[in-house]
């Protein structure tokens, strides 16, 4: 009897000790190779789940079926954009841009993409237009143009980039922690097609060898696998955005402040802004038609507001970008669309480019006039 258990706790002693063993060598091969990895492009989506109509953000996933990860793979692979082939009777159109693209506080439905796509907008030769949402919140030129060095992948006919004037101050550039981290893909995006982007940016981090390993990783492998979790709620459902029933409205009343990210009046200069960026995008996009549109935005009719339009904007600071983007598009031969004051000040929700389901309407509308026309000039 004595000798049974005196084996028995050898045997638990070497499980124990050989699965120690398994863990430590399984950490030491992830860790050399998880830079050569493309672990988040296992997915399950457009496989078992459908694809997702947006790129994954969450402020609350056990409700959204949604979660924030900064992980470009999985957050492409997740993304209907990423079914396999591309039909032959579609004409590609991509959106990119900051929430108000994505669609913050809007179902699917009721993004611009959503209500682009009911219009069965098609081309002189008989293709159908399909309308892709690869916006995704924080307002960043830079943050935008890291996801259409992606979307390039993907074979688009024409990339549509909405831009307000909070994306091009040069200190908000690296705000975005899908910025922060992919550093290293965001160099090399830049320095393989000799990009200028007219301002410096964090020279990439060197992990160590145990900030690659499976233990120090564990939280952004657990977000992967939660993400893929979620495609069962997200196919039965069609949920990726908890929107609560109320919520604080955007600002009426505004401050006296007439500074713009630490810039005085009168006069707002180009080389404060990052329109470089655009030029960068555009360079990157090469053969592929780009079309910069600047976004509506709310204004206010509270109190200040002779002063700014919003929260974001004084009046001087605004009405000097809408000139420097007019002569920014019309030196460089591109097309742009202004539609800052297309949408009434009643049709923004919480902040002042966040758009009510109407508005987004009116705005998908006035998008599809313009690309109507600009589809009929076409050679």
């Amino acid at each position: 009897m004595k000798q049974a258990g005196f084996n028995l706790q050898i045997s638990w002693k070497r499980i124990l000790g050989k699965a120690l063993i398994l863990f430590f060598l399984c950490n030491i091969l992830y860790s050399v190779t998880s830079s050569d990895l493309s672990i988040g492009k296992l997915t399950l989506y457009n496989i078992v789940f459908r694809g997702r109509l947006r790129l994954p953000y969450g402020d609350d996933p056990s409700k959204s079926y949604n979660l924030t990860l900064n992980n470009l793979d999985a957050m492409f692979a997740s993304h209907i954009i990423s079914k396999t082939g591309k039909p032959s009777s579609e004409f590609r159109v991509v959106l990119i841009g900051d929430s108000a693209t994505w669609g913050y506080l809007l179902s699917n439905d009721h993004t611009l993409t959503g209500y682009l796509n009911q219009l069965h907008l098609s081309t002189a030769t008989g293709k159908e237009l399909i309308f892709y949402n690869l916006g995704y919140p924080v307002m960043s030129l830079t943050k935008d143009l890291l996801i259409l060095s992606r979307t390039l992948a993907y074979q688009p006919d024409l990339i549509i980039w909405l831009v307000t004037l909070e994306s091009f101050p040069k200190d908000k550039q690296m705000y975005s922690p899908l910025l922060q981290e992919n550093l290293n893909e965001l160099t090399r995006v830049i320095q393989r097609n000799q990009l200028e982007i007219g301002f410096a940016i964090p020279e990439p981090p060197r992990k160590s060898f145990w900030q690659n390993t499976i233990l120090a990783q564990r939280k952004q492998l657990a977000d992967l696998l939660r993400l893929q979790l979620y495609g069962f709620d997200w196919s039965a459902t069609g949920i990726d955005q908890y929107i609560p029933a109320q919520y604080p409205p955007r600002q009426e009343d505004l401050s006296a402040d007439l500074s713009f990210h630490g810039l005085p009046p009168p006069e707002l200069k180009a080389d404060a802004l990052a329109f470089s960026v655009l030029r960068a995008g555009k360079q990157l996009a090469g053969s592929i038609p780009l079309i910069l549109i600047n976004e509506p935005i709310f204004i206010s009719q509270g109190k200040n507001s002779d002063i700014r339009y919003n929260f974001y904007y004084p009046r001087w600071a605004y009405d000097d970008y809408r000139i420097l983007f007019r002569e920014y598009c019309q030196n460089n031969h591109w097309t742009c669309w202004d539609m800052w004051d297309f949408v009434s000040p009643q049709e923004f929700t919480n902040t002042a480019i966040h758009l009510t389901p109407a508005g987004a309407k009116l705005t998908a509308n006035g998008i599809a006039d313009q690309l109507i026309n600009w589809l009929a000039a076409l050679p």
